[in-house]
């Protein structure tokens, strides 16, 4: 078996050694605020359960099986009174912070999303605990509400690293996670015990050198040219990454 191939750099430190590019305007960055995000088809705003957890019980009610609780560590939620004490549990915390997603089209919460492993010295944090309703899923509402989150985590508070972790056999996700821009990076084996069975944790990123590239697929993507007059998109958001990209 051939070494698996390692990093290199153009740096090197005062014994020759080999080091990462130096950064010396770097500043700890700010903790996201729980504010509103506002979009043209969503809105994200801090997750209450008296504001939202009727309303996102019937959404998810839509998911009669259950599938979209598989992969999360929580759900399904046998009833609003249910859903609603785990939205209470949560709803304080600043790390996971969580975000309501309101279609505008309906003024109704559709799903929910949060940042996670917030690390402000290192500008680094992730976004995760998505769980899209069945109205939401596969709509420009779902995937403005990511851009926003995006735009927040690079534009508006200066982080360098955006990360997206998902289960390794979770393809959903996984083909979300390339189709928004973000590289695959690998697995981490045997990384956690999920509902009583092991979960290989698949890691993908998105830095911010690339973010500009990502920033305008999605604008471009996002706009009201690039859908017909059913709605329906005349170029995909993949293709429109990949052409960003070079």
């Amino acid at each position: 078996m051939s070494p698996s191939p390692r990093p290199q750099s153009q740096y090197t430190n005062h014994l020759g050694q080999p080091v990462g590019e130096p950064l010396p305007d770097w500043t700890e960055r700010p903790r996201p605020a729980r504010t509103v995000m506002d979009g043209r088809l969503c809105r994200l705003e801090p997750l209450q359960a008296s504001r939202h957890a009727d309303a996102l019980y019937e959404a998810h009610s839509l998911d009669a099986e259950g599938q979209n609780w598989t992969y999360l560590p929580y759900g399904p939620f046998a009833s609003p009174e249910d859903l609603a004490r785990w939205i209470e549990s949560v709803e304080s915390s600043e790390d996971p912070l969580f975000f309501a997603i309101i279609d505008l089209a309906t003024q109704q919460p559709a799903g929910w999303a949060s940042y996670l492993r917030i690390d402000p010295t290192m500008g680094t944090i992730e976004v995760g605990h998505l769980a899209y309703s069945p109205a939401l899923q596969r709509t420009p509402a779902a995937t403005e509400a990511m851009y926003l989150m995006m735009r927040r985590a690079f534009d508006e508070l200066g982080y360098r690293r955006y990360e997206w972790k998902c289960n390794s056999l979770n393809a959903p996700s996984w083909n979300a996670a390339e189709r928004l821009g973000f590289r695959y990076e690998g697995i981490f084996r045997q990384a956690v015990v999920h509902k009583g069975r092991n979960r290989d944790q698949a890691w993908f990123s998105i830095i911010d050198r690339e973010w500009p590239a990502i920033r305008s697929a999605l604008e471009r993507w996002l706009d009201p040219s690039n859908f017909d007059e059913s709605g329906v998109q005349l170029c995909r958001l993949a293709d429109m990454i990949a052409q960003a990209r070079g």
